[in-house]
């Protein structure tokens, strides 16, 4: 079945002054049969921001998705849009919303072409202005050429560049992505980002679910931790990383064997050729290390600074590492 957001039947008033805070989502919660998919889900999102939900399958980010959509109704709790309630002004704010679903949602024996035609239709889009869109997506996409071929002939990274094609031909204020990369091809997905972070330059604000950490490092500004329906931790990505994440230093000296005792260091692992020490006085250790190296004639091969890792902040937000 093929998931649209619906066709706008109304016009959303905005107010004389920009609206900064653009989502307000309040104490969201879902449950399938005995199953709580959601519980207390509450964050807000300002314009322009690209948002992250990092999180395993069965997280709840699909079901937030498909809420912010419209396509089905959380059992309680409340999402302002652009201003508006969505429960009683749905069709106002669903024309400056984009979809990107996780299944691939295109017609398989339709052109690339006539299935954005038909998308555009969904949205509202007619006449010339759905054709100059049409031209205009698909060279955004680098899929001009195969305009008149049917879907079924592309690969799957395609088929995801013309779904993410579809949800932009009424030029979203709001792009939503759940999952946009799961099984592509690294060209394809080098290609949807480079969209995304284009859009996002243009003003476009996104939210983008997944369960890939790097993709969250390279695309989102903002990250919100998500595991059995409930946010564990939410903020700017260099927040949580500095909240969360362990300050360390990286050590690598040719033909030392054995570290010698080291104060103010709480944790010392090897990692490849080295050593991680972990250290919440990062100066104090960095300055003995230096007179070590001048004292011994070390031949330090490497020493720095080691950035804290989005899987070590999950691993300790949720108590697990990351799942598929």
């Amino acid at each position: 079945m093929i998931e649209t957001t619906p066709k706008a039947s109304s016009t959303l008033q905005f107010a004389s002054a920009p609206i900064e805070t653009i989502l307000e989502v309040s104490h969201l919660r879902k449950t399938y049969a005995k199953k709580q998919a959601l519980q207390d889900v509450t964050f807000s999102l300002k314009a322009g921001t690209s948002f992250g939900f990092l999180g395993p399958n069965g997280a709840g980010k699909s079901t937030t998705m498909k809420i912010l959509t419209g396509i089905i109704k959380a059992d309680s709790g409340s999402v302002k849009l652009f201003g508006q309630e969505l429960t009683t002004d749905a069709d106002a704010v669903s024309k400056y919303i984009g979809y990107v679903p996780q299944e691939i949602t295109l017609y398989e024996k339709l052109s690339a072409y006539d299935n954005l035609e038909f998308f555009g239709q969904t949205y509202g889009v007619r006449g010339k202005e759905l054709k100059q869109r049409i031209q205009e997506v698909l060279t955004q996409t680098g899929l001009l050429d195969r305009a008149k071929d049917e879907i079924s002939t592309f690969s799957g990274g395609m088929k995801r560049r013309i779904n993410i094609a579809a949800a932009l031909l009424h030029r979203p204020k709001l792009l939503i992505l759940d999952e946009p990369t799961v099984g592509i091809d690294p060209q394809s997905r080098n290609h949807i980002f480079e969209m995304i972070r284009e859009l996002n330059r243009e003003g476009v604000t996104i939210i983008y679910s997944t369960h890939y950490m790097e993709e969250v490092e390279v695309l989102c500004d903002e990250v919100a931790i998500m595991d059995q329906g409930m946010i564990k931790a939410m903020g700017p990505l260099g927040e949580l990383l500095d909240r969360y994440g362990d300050n360390a230093i990286y050590l690598e000296v040719n033909g030392l064997q054995e570290l010698p005792p080291l104060e103010h260091v709480t944790s010392t692992r090897k990692e490849g050729s080295g050593w991680v020490l972990e250290t919440e006085r990062m100066n104090s250790v960095m300055q003995h290390l230096l007179q070590l190296a001048s004292t011994h004639s070390w031949d330090v091969k490497q020493l720095t600074v080691v950035r804290p890792s989005l899987e070590h902040v999950f691993l300790r937000v949720t108590g697990t590492q990351l799942r598929d």
